[in-house]
């Protein structure tokens, strides 16, 4: 079929056949090989997306933890002073 998208060709080596097989095992009702991998690729989005969601939801949870932790460490007007040493 044309298309003008890029195609990729991947060869099934030993450990691409024993995945495939697994895959097989979970998904029975698909048949052909083609469309376990497309079914793995799917799967592995999905776990990547879940994946950076849980690193963000990390991270705002550690902004959280420490927001305000070094309030009244800087006296009024540290910020600029210290701009005043800036040259113009």
């Amino acid at each position: 079929m044309p298309t003008t998208r890029p195609r990729l060709t991947i060869t099934e080596t030993d450990e691409l056949a024993d995945t495939l097989d697994a895959a097989a095992a979970r998904w029975p009702e698909i048949r052909s090989r083609r469309e376990l991998l497309l079914r793995l690729v799917e799967q592995g989005r999905e776990v990547l997306d879940r994946e950076r969601g849980e690193e963000t939801a990390r991270r705002r949870d550690a902004v959280r933890r420490t927001s305000g932790a070094l309030s009244g460490a800087y006296d009024a007007g540290y910020l600029e002073r210290l701009r005043d040493d800036w040259p113009a």
